[in-house]
């Protein structure tokens, strides 16, 4: 009987630490449970431990989150006027991905270096090539900081939009109804630019969450030696209703103990903190009337210089872990010098691709 190579590589982990000689490193934990540093941290000198809620407490069930909320979008634009056709449209998770930017002048799906590069050229689900490319963008270059043309789907909420982009340039591309033109298409007198396709998604894409059984200890145990903050961009009806569902179980942080409602698990909550914004010129603080959802009397501004007061901290003494490189990590750390923790899912595959081609080297030997 033979073992595909596939087979052979979901269980990488279970082969023989030394094969043929050439060493194999074994881990004791799967690659989604890992933990990676790029310089080291002296975890006993933090003080306060931040999280970010969407992606990282609230894990949502993907492919199912995603495609829900793909289907109310396309449901929202053929609301609004768009063709009936859409509604065929079904999510594939195997297409995007996070980080491409999207150019709302030509429609196209772009994949960029850090300097601006193109790497790849997408037109709905065409991939364009080297010429083709050059003919639109003469130095195979754009300027990452023109935000008003290129838009950086960066979150993971921003998948769907990612794949809806593809979905409608496809679409009206095909369709006889409508003739292609550089920045959009014409149906008679009815000009669609690619402009404001984005900016109708853009206006339209606002519950599968996973449990975690251990999230109340994990909380409870970070609590015992240091602060712990929630700071979401939320707001408090959808964060508290998000919250209370991950932590719906009989019992608190053990078996055993009481239940406790999550807000017991926090020092400071910090709701619609609107990041990247409250780490740099900062927002006006306002406590939350949980019942009535109202806002009331403006409390501070220059919100994140005042939580580390709240908190009695200092930027270096506090870990913040979120999923979005730009709004929770890299602002959090420039501005206000924040340690900072990425949660990036999409790590375990490509993990699972670099062992991939490390064993078959080693095979091949």
């Amino acid at each position: 009987m033979t073992t595909s190579w596939s087979d052979r590589l979901q269980n990488y982990a279970d082969l023989p630490a030394n094969m043929d000689g050439l060493a194999m490193k074994k881990y004791r934990r799967e690659a989604y449970h890992r933990v990676f540093v790029n310089r080291s941290l002296a975890m006993e000198k933090i003080k306060c431990f931040g999280f970010d809620m969407d992606y990282t407490l609230a894990v949502y069930k993907s492919p199912e989150y995603e495609s829900l909320g793909f289907e109310l979008t396309v449901e929202r634009l053929v609301h609004i006027g768009y063709p009936q056709e859409l509604l065929s449209f079904v999510y594939d998770p195997a297409f995007p991905t996070r980080g491409l930017v999207f150019d709302t002048m030509y429609g196209n799906l772009l994949k960029v270096d850090a300097y601006g590069n193109i790497l790849v050229c997408v037109h709905g689900f065409n991939f364009l090539r080297g010429p083709e490319i050059r003919e639109l963008y003469p130095n195979k270059f754009i300027q990452r900081d023109d935000t008003e043309r290129f838009y950086i789907l960066n979150t993971l909420f921003n998948l769907p939009e990612t794949y809806l982009f593809a979905c409608l340039v496809d679409f009206f591309s095909n369709c006889d109804r409508y003739a292609s033109c550089e920045t959009g298409f014409k149906d008679g007198d009815l000009f669609m630019s690619f402009k404001s396709m984005f900016q109708d998604i853009r206006s339209l894409s606002q519950l599968f969450s996973l449990m975690k059984a251990k999230l109340p200890l994990l909380l409870s145990r970070m609590n015992e030696v240091a602060k712990v903050f929630l700071a979401t961009n939320s707001d408090y009806k959808y964060t508290h209703k998000i919250m209370t569902y991950l932590f719906d179980f009989p019992h608190g942080p053990k078996h055993g103990t009481s239940h406790r409602p999550w807000q017991s698990y926090f020092d400071l909550i910090l709701v619609d903190a609107r990041k990247p914004l409250f780490f740099g010129e900062g927002t006006v603080l306002r406590q939350v009337d949980t019942v009535s959802n109202y806002t009331i009397t403006p409390l501070h501004s220059r919100s994140s210089d005042i939580v580390c007061d709240l908190l009695g901290a200092k930027g270096k003494d506090i870990v913040y872990i979120g999923d979005h490189i730009f709004g929770d990590i890299l602002k959090s750390k420039k501005r206000q010098g924040w340690r900072t923790f990425l949660i990036i899912p999409e790590l375990a595959q490509e993990l699972h691709v670099w062992t991939d081609k490390s064993l078959r080297k080693m095979y091949a030997a």
